[in-house]
């Protein structure tokens, strides 16, 4: 059912009940760029402390991708199954600083390169090895939180 509602001078516009108003999202939109901003800049400091060298593996990618992945698995089993988190904190942890350190942009334009470079064979161990450390440190890290979490309460 849609609700008609003034849109100005003359004009009218069709609001749906329960859908979320820009208003309403702001402070989720307002945290996760704070967020985002926080791991991007973390990423781009990790990328400063360990710096690929020319024609070398994108060894700090690929770590920083794994490291974002199982710190997401701990995060999601912490407040799913521990506590109930506020409702900002998932967009500012999860999606915002999270998304921010992870990287698939910058995983693409590595493997483009390598690519380029003629290192195909490198490209293509590249491109298996980033997606499986990443399923797998989530994996892993959610594992261990779970496997911590019944050791804590037994």
């Amino acid at each position: 059912m849609t609700v008609p509602k003034t849109g100005g001078i003359g004009r009218v516009r069709a609001s749906t009940p329960g859908r979320p108003r820009w208003r309403a999202q702001a402070p989720v939109v307002a945290v996760v760029a704070l967020g985002g901003g926080t791991g991007a800049a973390a990423r781009y400091a990790a990328s400063l402390w360990w710096p690929t060298p020319a024609g070398g593996f994108p060894w700090t990618i690929l770590g920083v991708n794994a490291v974002g992945c199982a710190v997401i698995g701990v995060f999601m089993v912490v407040i799913t199954e521990v506590w109930t988190a506020h409702r900002l904190v998932r967009p500012f942890f999860g999606t915002g600083v999270l998304g921010g350190f992870t990287t698939f942009s910058t995983y693409a334009v590595d493997s483009r390169n390598l690519f380029a470079d003629g290192r195909v064979p490198t490209g293509l161990a590249y491109l298996a090895a980033t997606p499986l450390a990443a399923l797998t440190a989530v994996w892993l890290a959610a594992w261990a939180a779970r496997r911590v979490l019944k050791w804590r309460q037994s």
